[in-house]
């Protein structure tokens, strides 16, 4: 146990990462050493940065804030808080349930934890944060929050409801962000599309974009988390237009039946994401699109399984992920289904829909084979330099694999030949 020493453990999406960021540099400027995602308790102090979303991130979370409750007890951590979604949701159960955690604080009321701890919050540092991922990339959150109502999703229930971030707010953290090196901007929101209509009454994503874009030193903007359903379909002009934007989107379609998605409360039929798809790849050739599905979801059949699995072949997503329903409390579903589709089936579904993917996506990343690709170097490891191409966001999709020819650095660009496929990752050299 090392004395003002606070270690901070990151649970779930990239949204939560960059408020343990924001926190991590409050608690620096307050004289305390921090490390992130330590393997285990070393600090005096360890805040848990919990996951609410499904089921399986809850169990993780609560077995974090558990384990090191355990080293709690055997007197190598003196004091254990705990933050984010799951305790924003369940705070009184967690309290009740979980003693030798000191103090629980949401999502959003972290900046208490600060003064709690007999320190101060430094305003100036607001937009100001302690990076952990590499120091040429970082996540840029946009909004809070999220005004859908998705059947299934417990996310508006934690979140409450959409808040966008002033635009010169956004601008002034990316130029503070580009002056200690980050050239690749991670766009993230719990939905991106809907930028600006609260604060703006229209939406404002494509005018972010360009903002972001215009400012020297950004070399890639990627964009997470986009919404089907009245898209703004002017950010295509924007990726077309704008060699740092990436052609590349994370839309999360989750099915494509008529009938799921009226249950699932979507906001768009099948025709409609069918022509947003083609129109995506027809105004930005070369497109890369990312979506995720659901399976199981309650009342799905054998008939709404084949139909995605036919769109998933037909569409030949270029990204993509899939995971089983699961039943959150208080949402729409929980007060007017059942969950009736058995976790077998769940399962069996999803594997059928990756194994699917792999294919697609082992065929895709074929036919780049023998190509010139614009490389960002991520690490080193014994064998190779890895890397990605503008089509690869970080932690979730694939990697490039280099040879050690010549020495390359770390954060750069390099033109990369591809000289073989695999169904993720790729491999090349640097002439």
């Amino acid at each position: 146990m090392i004395k003002n020493k606070i270690d901070v453990v990151t649970l779930g999406c990239s949204k939560n990462l960059v408020d343990s960021e924001l926190l991590m540099r409050q608690l620096m400027a307050n004289g305390y050493t921090v490390s992130h995602d330590p393997e285990e308790a070393r600090g005096d102090i360890a805040v848990i940065n919990t996951c609410g979303f499904i089921g399986d991130a809850k169990e993780e979370s609560i077995n974090m804030i558990l384990s090191f409750a355990e080293a709690k007890k055997r007197n190598k951590l003196k004091k254990l808080i705990v933050m984010g979604c799951l305790s924003e949701r369940y705070r009184k159960e967690l309290t009740e349930e979980i003693p030798e955690v000191d103090m629980f604080y949401g999502k959003f009321d972290w900046k208490n934890l600060i003064a709690d701890l007999g320190k101060s919050y430094y305003k100036e540092l607001e937009y100001d944060r302690s990076l952990s991922t590499p120091p040429h990339y970082a996540y840029l959150k946009i909004s809070e929050g999220c005004d859908r109502t998705c059947s299934y999703c417990s996310i508006p229930l934690i979140t409450g409801k959409y808040k966008s971030r002033d635009m010169e707010d956004i601008t002034h953290e990316v130029r503070q962000l580009v002056s200690r090196g980050v050239k690749e901007f991670q766009f993230i929101a719990q939905d991106l599309t809907y930028y600006g209509l609260d604060r703006y009454k229209s939406m404002k994503l494509p005018q972010l974009v360009e903002q972001v874009s215009d400012i020297p030193g950004v070399e890639w903007i990627r964009l997470h988390y986009a919404y089907p359903a009245h898209f703004p379909t002017d950010l295509l002009r924007v990726m077309r237009e704008r060699d740092n934007v990436c052609s590349y989107l994370d839309i999360a379609l989750q099915h494509i039946s008529d009938h799921m998605l009226k249950t699932m409360r979507r906001n768009i039929s099948k025709q409609q994401t069918i022509d947003l798809i083609q129109q995506f790849r027809e105004e930005v050739p070369g497109i890369h699109l990312r979506t995720t599905l659901m399976v199981g979801h309650p009342g799905e059949t054998e008939t709404d399984f084949d139909e995605l699995l036919a769109f998933v072949k037909e569409t030949r997503f270029e990204r993509l992920g899939a995971f089983p329903y699961s039943h959150e409390e208080d949402t729409y579903n929980d007060k007017h289904y059942t969950d009736d589709v058995p976790a077998a089936v769940k399962q069996e579904r999803m594997d059928l829909l990756m194994e699917t993917q792999e294919e697609i996506a082992l065929s895709i990343n074929e036919e780049k084979v023998g190509k010139t690709m614009k490389v960002i170097i991520d690490r080193e490891d014994a064998d190779f330099y890895i890397g990605r191409t503008e089509f690869d966001s970080p932690e979730v999709d694939g990697e490039v694999l280099i040879s050690k020819e010549k020495p390359l650095t770390i954060g750069n660009f390099y033109d990369v030949n591809i000289l073989s496929a695999m169904p993720f990752d790729l491999t090349g050299s640097v002439n």
